[in-house]
């Protein structure tokens, strides 16, 4: 299937590595050019790099006010346009309830919270109908996942506010979506795991609760959300799409 993702142009924020940068290679490897970015310029430098012509690279931190203008201005500088973003943001600090300072909470809702909301209004005012606006958020939108407090108190609010953001741009033609990775094999995944005293046994846990009985690989979930992100998926909106292999037991 054509995907229809020749010479479209996207953002995608914190590509340098994991999820982000696994979605960056998908949507260049259907022909899409792509703006990533990432908090080290030395990193993003070689990101890009990677990803060959149909990509540039741009420093900029999610809790920076600037990053959003700057991002698009990019897309429309070195591509000639802009189609969509993916707010893809970084793992807050893992801790349970007595853990995680003020300190913490307040550096992940600047970064992982108002920074995407950022990213995403600024998106809202540059497309056009066509335009799509992705979230990659996590599993704890549904169930909250122990020891990772901070992000189960943000992430839900985001799918909040995603949903909200798709009912407002509908009639403009614009799409909002969201992906909720769970355990997908990726360094921040793998760090988590490290944090027990057994962590072949802590992944081997993991697995024996998932149906398909393996963690994703990043490739997976970058051909999901290259789709997600398609015009072939032009009647998809306010969708929050678990990409877990089947981890999540509701419907």
């Amino acid at each position: 299937m054509d995907l229809g993702l020749k010479d479209r142009v996207y953002v995608i924020t914190g590509a340098t590595r994991g999820l982000g940068n696994a979605s960056a290679r998908e949507l260049v490897a259907d022909g899409a050019k792509v703006v990533i970015t990432g908090r080290d310029e030395k990193n993003v430098t070689h990101a890009a790099a990677a990803l060959g012509p149909n990509a540039v690279g741009v420093a900029a931190d999610n809790a920076d006010p600037e990053t959003a203008t700057r991002t698009v201005a990019a897309a429309r500088e070195h591509f000639g346009g802009f189609d969509g973003i993916l707010i893809s943001v970084g793992g807050p600090a893992p801790g349970f309830v007595a853990d995680n300072t003020d300190a913490q909470w307040t550096a992940a809702f600047e970064s992982v919270f108002l920074g995407a909301v950022r990213l995403a209004r600024a998106a809202a005012t540059e497309l056009g109908e066509g335009g799509v606006i992705g979230f990659v958020l996590s599993g704890s939108v549904h169930e909250p996942i122990p020891g990772l407090t901070i992000s189960n108190g943000l992430r839900p609010g985001l799918a909040g506010f995603a949903k909200s953001l798709a009912d407002e741009l509908g009639p403009r033609g614009i799409r909002v979506v969201g992906l909720l990775p769970a355990r997908i094999d990726t360094d921040r995944v793998r760090e988590l795991d490290g944090l027990s005293a057994d962590p072949a046994a802590t992944r081997a846990g993991h697995e024996s609760r998932i149906p398909l009985r393996r963690y994703g690989t990043p490739e997976e979930f970058g051909r999901t959300a290259a789709f997600l992100l398609s015009p072939a998926a032009s009647y998809l909106t306010g969708v929050m799409l678990p990409v877990d292999g089947g981890a999540r037991h509701g419907f």
